[in-house]
């Protein structure tokens, strides 16, 4: 009989399924997998099996996915395929796992190659555990003879180790692909170096490509952004039997891995269903001056720098080749400055560091039982000792690392990291201490001797100097406002606007680069309203663009703003401090007299209000793009509240504050409302209550209390409204005119989805919809107690849990939802009455 091809594919894909359904999670001796056929572990999370990778025709056995089959998590035979289907793995009668082509008893194309006795051999089965780890073990003892983790290729599984077993002298360590059709080993790797003080290390072609920094007893120092959380934790052993590290998945329903590509790129997926897949939520490297050695010996990298050159030297030190550095290559890295006094026991001492990776920590000197007074003690004592910090930062800080020949890789961050203290000679440590307000008595005697002399005979020129300046700034705090006035209406150009201008004293204080007035006057082409993309309370928002080609938005505050100086001290102060991909980048300031200026990266599609509340550029947005939006926004949320190492209220969350980039992939912006709370804190009250009508919480608008949980209410509007393509117009009086009293009647009576907007057709999957709908009313809920963190509408959002019944909503007037098993609950709350002070 003579099938159709289309019925004949059917049947054997329902054969295939019904193979995998029935397979079993365990092999025993003499027994084999052929290829076809598979091994499913218990839980059914993982499938072992033949498989060919990409377009290739090659045949290898790996662990994969059952959900997701692309996910190949590990191969056996990386380097040497099956060129036919004729592969077969085996039990051989020595008791290890061989795999073989052609069922012949020549060589194997691979073999676990393990020693197991022949009174045993008998007793041997391989298994398919469910945390996707494969092991050859001994049924009777239940010893295991050879795993799979120990072995990983270019995915480590949660609860997997990285690192050096020393006790039986295993290396585990991740390597790339040769590419997407070639599992062979590639040529990027993650070790672990277990010298000094022990790090992971990406290497490419064997050469050093980034590192981790050192486990500082909390986490990886080069990477402040992997903090514990209440989703991950990371394990961390380094003893006589070990030095290991390992991640584990906090909630089993989540699937994470992490990978290292051939590109050089480490990644932290996670899985958010069939849609969205494999989702990256950290990476590394991630700038220029995560590649190792950037900045050379002595070199300070610095990836915040807006003049497009990162690196700095060292504390008295100078570059090593200043014509390199003039053509920004900074790689040949720093050398003691020339004419430096001697640094041994002739009055040297300490300079701090603050906030960055310390250098390369595979050649250092570790004392374990050292404090840091002692360390200090320690390496002064020692001539050829160049710098030193603490080894664990936990308690205030305790063990000793000292650094002896070149100091390799420096980062710095603006928030994170270590300090570390820098050898410096008599004059240069007599500099940095005076900056920093400090003492030192260890330096008093001999530098009192060393730079009398100097001091008596330079007052004279720094009076003279400091009394030239004292009439310049007077003359210029005189003619400014005119001169910019006069660039304005085009009378004067910017030629006559000077190079270096002064600024407040604010300038010293703030943790971002300044930009000079005539620079933002050029990159604007003089605030020409050619340039302007839009105003608020802030002022106008300018377009600009760098001398290096960096596009800007430069916010200039205007002088009659309601906004004031305080919210833009505010946003310097906290944005400079955040870096996430789902927050928009701040570039620096510019504070000249009375001008007061943020520049930020340029959003090349503006804001999301643009399009959501546009009914043409509606249609722009699919359900997908709409979808990650929301995600996105959603992240940004969480890193505000929980992993960044601030604890920020953003207080005035909206469509016109999310920006979006060239992929339309969302960034919260305009922190000037923003508030920080500490580790412990829940809420906070302010009389001064200030937002956006519309997105304010009942709580906040009422009594202004505001906490994570006012944030989340904004989330949830904002999240209605990109669904529903409409603006949520408060109006207290009629519950039908603002969009969640509307959504939520239509809850009720189970049409939620009549709201949906119509640009969307019906070209959208209604479960992932309603599911959204439901979520936005979560976080809408009149009362905050009610509400889920952030935390929770991310998992809720990237996971098909079941989701609790929303309660009433905020500013409706219908009670209660009908019990169903669509969750369309509700509870009765009072309804309330706002007051809004200052809202927009």
């Amino acid at each position: 009989m003579k099938f159709p091809k289309g019925l004949l594919n059917a049947l054997l894909l329902q054969l295939l399924l019904l193979q995998i359904s029935t397979a079993l999670d365990t092999i025993s001796f003499d027994q084999s997998i052929k290829d076809g056929e598979f091994l499913i572990s218990k839980n059914e999370t993982f499938v072992l099996g033949f498989f060919s990778p990409g377009t290739s025709s090659n045949r290898y056995v790996g662990i994969w996915y059952k959900f997701s089959d692309d996910m190949v998590v590990w191969v056996a035979n990386r380097d040497n395929p099956v060129n036919d289907t004729t592969g077969i793995l085996t039990l051989g009668s020595d008791g290890n796992l061989v795999l073989l082509r052609n069922n012949s008893l020549g060589l194997p194309l691979w073999s676990t190659s393990v020693s197991v006795s022949s009174s045993s051999k008998n007793t041997i089965a391989a298994q398919l555990l469910d945390s996707g780890n494969f092991v050859l073990v001994q049924q009777e003892s239940q010893n295991v003879l050879w795993q799979s983790s120990d072995h990983p290729t270019h995915i480590l599984l949660a609860s997997m180790k990285i690192g050096l077993d020393r006790k039986r002298g295993i290396d585990r360590y991740m390597t790339s692909w040769n590419s997407n059709n070639d599992p062979g080993t590639g040529n990027c790797s993650l070790r672990m170096e277990p010298n000094g003080s022990p790090q992971l290390i990406l290497y490419k072609n064997e050469a050093k490509l980034w590192r981790s920094g050192q486990w500082n007893g909390i986490q990886w120092g080069g990477i402040p952004g992997m903090t514990p959380n209440n989703v991950f934790s990371i394990s961390f052993i380094n003893n006589q039997d070990e030095v290991t590290v390992t991640w584990k998945v906090l909630d089993p329903s989540i699937f994470s891995v992490i990978t290292v590509d051939g590109s050089g790129q480490i990644q932290q997926l996670i899985w958010q269903g069939q849609q969205q897949g494999w989702v990256a939520v950290w990476s590394d490297p991630i700038d220029a001056c995560d590649r190792y050695g950037k900045c050379g010996p002595f070199g300070n990298c610095d990836p915040y720098t807006v003049s497009g050159f990162n690196c700095t030297c060292f504390p008295g030190y100078e570059p090593n080749s200043p014509q390199d550095w003039d053509i920004r290559d900074g790689s040949g890295g720093c050398k003691r400055q020339e004419g430096s006094i001697s640094m041994c026991r002739n009055g040297e001492g300490f300079v701090k560091m603050d906030h960055v990776k310390v250098p390369d920590t595979s050649a250092i000197k570790l004392e374990r039982s050292l404090s840091l007074e002692a360390c200090e003690k320690e390496c002064l004592s020692n001539c050829s000792c160049l710098a030193y910090a603490v080894a664990d930062v936990r308690n205030g800080g305790s063990g000793c690392m000292t650094w002896y020949g070149d100091l390799m890789d420096t980062k710095q961050f603006t928030e994170g990291g270590e300090a570390l203290y820098v050898r410096a000679d008599a004059l240069v440590s007599a500099q940095y201490t005076k900056k920093s307000g400090g003492d030192s008595s260890a330096n008093n005697k001999r530098l009192a001797i060393i730079l009398g002399v100097s001091i008596s005979v330079t007052s004279f020129l720094i009076i003279a100097v400091l009394c030239w300046f004292k009439r310049r700034r007077n003359k210029g705090r005189r003619e400014q406002p005119k001169l910019l006035n006069d660039i304005a209406s085009g009378s004067r150009s910017r030629e006559d606007l000077p190079i270096e201008n002064d600024v407040d004293e604010q300038r010293g204080k703030a943790d971002l680069p300044f930009f000079y007035l005539s620079t933002i006057v050029e990159a604007t082409e003089e605030f020409s309203s050619a340039n302007m993309l839009g105003h608020g309370g802030f002022g106008i928002v300018y377009k600009g663009s760098l001398p290096d080609g960096q596009e800007i938005a430069v916010k200039r505050l205007s002088r009659n703003s309601g906004q004031g100086v305080e919210e833009f001290k505010n946003e310097v102060k906290l944005i400079a401090k955040l870096q996430h991909r789902n927050l928009v980048r701040l570039f620096g300031c510019c504070i000249d007299k009375e001008e007061r200026m943020l520049i930020y990266e340029y959003m090349p599609n503006r804001s999301l209000d643009l399009f959501i509340f546009d009914k043409n550029k509606r249609s722009l947005l699919d359900w997908g793009k709409r979808f990650q939006i929301i995600i996105g926004i959603a992240r940004g949320v969480l890193y505000l509240h929980q992993d960044s190492r601030l604890k920020i209220i953003h207080r005035d969350l909206k469509a016109s504050n999310v920006l979006l980039d060239s992929s339309m992939n969302p960034k919260i912006s305009d922190f000037g409302m923003a508030r920080m709370f500490g580790d412990d804190q829940i809420e906070a009250n302010t009389n001064r209550v200030v937002g956006t009508y519309g997105y304010m919480s009942p709580e906040y608008a009422m009594d202004g209390l505001y906490s994570t949980k006012s944030d989340v209410f904004s989330f949830g509007v904002l999240a209605l409204e990109i669904i529903c393509g409409k603006k949520n117009n408060f109006q207290f009086e009629d519950s039908y005119l603002n969009l969640v009293g509307q959504l939520w009647d239509l809850w009720i009576e189970g049409k939620a989805l009549d709201i949906v907007d119509s640009s969307l057709g019906q070209s959208y999957p209604t479960h992932e919809v309603m599911r959204c709908i439901q979520i936005g009313l979560l976080c809408v809920q009149e009362n905050a107690i009610d509400r889920p963190t952030m935390l929770d509408v991310v998992f809720m959002l990237g996971n098909e849990t079941t989701l609790l019944r929303p309660k009433k909503a905020a500013f409706s007037f219908k009670n209660s939802a009908p019990d169903s098993s669509t969750s369309r609950g509700a509870s009765s709350v009072n309804d309330v009455t706002v007051t809004v002070i200052e809202a927009r």
